[in-house]
């Protein structure tokens, strides 16, 4: 890997410079790198500190995208699950989703969510019950990507299924689908890593102040947002990925304009203890067309959302509002049979996403899907935006960005990315649970779930975080939840973390689980060694 603290790059000519360190970003400039194009990608905060460590952290097709009748969309997402778990196994894992049947609930009114799935074949089962509409939904949601690795749909009965338990007495009847699980911010720093690996520039925490065309390239200003030190790049093209920052940086820093119009949804979830007692995600269709997922978080938690709420004002300050709050636990409360209540939450976290604006009449009916436009000057010293995107596509999207800007680097290779490993993910799918044995093998002090989450966050790269520790001690200062002073280590010399947040919320989701104590120490820790100033944890 390049020196990620090196700063200096005057001297060279960059082929690309990608803005923008989220998902769209670290994907596109990781498959540049591999194409043998020279990339620098600047980030103004942390990797991943916005949209894509806000997700409700799913791969998945989108099976509520069927009613908006985005089939291209839909059909590329679910081809993508399969390609992406052979990629990452350690960070990506499938799931069976429940979806109960709601028998008080008229979905073939065409008000609710799934229920409206197939206003297209409507005509060919008029006069069937509603649970057949929504089969037949989840059977083409089976086969419209090509499934092999992922089981079908089959039908549940609550009454004795274990997923059941946990709901109201009126639900005994459910389908049961596949979608699957990934850990978003650290998707986003893997990309960042095996693209560094490949000769990126990586610069987090580095804003892009202007570009301009001049002299046969694009000279770009850039300061380091902690040091306030500028410098200059020089680079042939540029590509803008900065999510719900699109639009500022192309008209405020880059001084173009676009006929692009793009609309800010706002998707709050709230975390709260355990609801349930088994490894099963609910999907909760809810009266008024939107969906609901709960699903099984961090071993002792349970994800809930999202919200689509149309967002004014800075992304910078998303945050989940008491009415989103309250709409969420009003969703599961409508399922479980235990009252869920504000003090069962322990988080909450709110993300802005960028949708290209199809004019949709609602933030939930918005299309997801993205659009790439290239602006260019004489056919050259290109400038490519990213509208739109989602986790699932976000290799994809990168094929694509690349694809349009292949006319301007005549040297750049073939794709390459699909089902190549991301750091740590050199293993097969099927290989988990031998891993998680060999870490106990190596590392005698390591129990089964502490195993279990090294894996989960490292695959094959955690014998290089421990590397030779044959005892506890070898790990360093203990800052709790198993988190050891070797690992912060590795976390700020290799995946860029600079502050306590960077660690606890974004590389590892240790926040949830180190109290204001540990939090504070750990933070003065990295304070005293970077010359960062500490993180404010209130």
């Amino acid at each position: 890997m390049e020196d990620i603290q090196d700063a200096s790059a005057a001297d060279k000519i960059f082929d690309l410079l990608v803005i923008g360190g989220g998902i769209n970003g670290c994907g596109i400039a990781r498959d540049a790198a591999g194409r043998g194009l020279k990339v620098m990608l600047c980030e103004k905060d942390d990797l991943a500190q916005a949209t894509s460590s806000s997700s409700t952290k799913l791969f998945h097709g989108g099976l509520r995208y069927l009613e908006h009748f985005e089939f291209r969309l839909v059909r590329e997402a679910l081809i993508e699950r399969e390609t992406l778990l052979t990629a990452m196994p350690h960070i990506a894992w499938p799931l069976r989703f429940v979806l109960p049947i709601d028998p008080q609930q008229p979905l073939s009114s065409g008000q609710s969510g799934v229920g409206k799935l197939l206003r297209f074949v409507a005509p060919l089962l008029r006069g069937k019950q509603p649970p057949l509409l929504i089969r037949s939904g989840l059977f083409i949601y089976d086969h419209l990507g090509g499934r092999e690795i992922l089981p079908g749909t089959k039908t549940l009965d609550l009454r004795t299924h274990k997923t059941g338990n946990a709901l109201q007495p009126r639900f005994i009847k459910a389908y049961e689908y596949s979608d699957c699980w990934v850990e978003d911010s650290r998707l986003v720093v893997l990309n960042a890593k095996d693209a560094a690996n490949r000769g990126a520039l990586i610069k987090p925490r580095t804003i892009c102040v202007s570009a301009q065309r001049e002299n046969g390239v694009w000279r770009a200003q850039l300061r380091d947002t902690h040091t306030q030190k500028q410098s200059n790049v020089r680079v042939k093209g540029i590509i803008n990925a900065g999510g719900p920052w699109v639009g500022e940086i192309l008209k405020d820093r880059l001084t173009e304009s676009s006929s692009k119009k793009i609309r800010l949804v706002r998707g709050s979830h709230i975390v709260t203890r355990k609801l349930f007692d088994h490894d099963q995600p609910y999907f909760f269709q809810l009266h008024d067309g939107r969906i609901i997922f709960a699903i099984p978080y961090e071993v002792d938690y349970t994800l809930i959302g999202t919200t689509d709420q149309d967002h004014d004002g800075s992304p910078d300050n998303a945050t989940c509002s008491a009415e989103e709050q309250q709409y969420l636990l009003d969703a599961v409360n409508g399922y479980f049979n235990t009252e869920v209540t504000e003090e069962d939450i322990v988080w909450s976290y709110a993300g802005v996403r960028l949708l290209y604006d199809n004019s949709a009449s609602s933030a939930t009916t918005a299309t997801r899907d993205y659009v790439l436009s290239v602006h260019d000057e004489q056919n050259k010293l290109p400038l490519l935006n990213v509208f739109g995107g989602k986790l699932t596509t976000y290799r994809r999207l990168a094929e694509e960005a690349m694809k349009k800007m292949g006319g301007y680097y005549p040297h750049m290779g073939a794709a390459w990315t699909a089902k190549v490993p991301l750091p740590g993910g050199d293993f097969a799918i099927d290989e988990l649970a031998k891993l998680v044995d060999n870490i106990r093998e190596r590392y005698q002090f390591v129990d089964e779930l502490w195993a279990q989450s090294l894996m989960r966050r490292y695959g094959t790269e955690v014998f290089d975080v421990y590397a030779d520790a044959t005892k506890l001690a070898d790990l360093g200062e203990d800052f709790g939840a198993n988190l050891y002073e070797r690992e912060v280590r590795w976390l700020i010399e290799r995946e860029w973390a600079q502050t306590a947040e960077d660690i606890l919320w974004r590389r590892t989701k240790l926040g949830l689980r180190l109290n204001a104590k540990q939090q504070k120490s750990l933070a003065s820790w990295i304070a005293n060694r970077t010359a960062l100033p500490p993180t404010d944890l209130n």
